[in-house]
């Protein structure tokens, strides 16, 4: 099972567990990680997800469709080229701890 790091900008943190087949967005929003909004519900639709990916780590997850790349565009906080949607990083069995980064703003 994978681990998922979130890390706030004050530093502090939050992990939890990912269950197989839930989006780091949905693991988020259960168990209550601030800044984590995800207004859709994970149909990629509004962009309240955005994260960070560890740099070290954004070439071990799928890369963006490019419906995510649109949305990325439109993102209130800075986007930065390990900027992801969290509703659409899933699978992540191969990484035994991911860590993300929550940006200042979503909305």
């Amino acid at each position: 099972m994978t681990r998922v790091r979130f890390v706030q900008r004050d530093g502090s943190e939050k992990c939890v567990e990912l269950d197989r087949d839930v989006s780091v967005m949905l693991a988020a929003v259960r168990n209550g990680v601030s800044g984590i909004d995800g207004e859709c519900g994970g149909c990629l639709d509004c962009a309240t997800c955005h994260v960070y990916v560890d740099a070290t780590q954004a070439s071990s997850v799928l890369p963006p469709s490019d419906e995510e790349l649109e949305l990325l565009s439109a993102v209130s906080g800075e986007r930065r080229p390990n900027s992801r949607l969290s509703c659409q990083l899933k699978s992540l069995a191969a990484i035994d701890e991911l860590v993300v980064y929550v940006p200042e703003t979503q909305s």
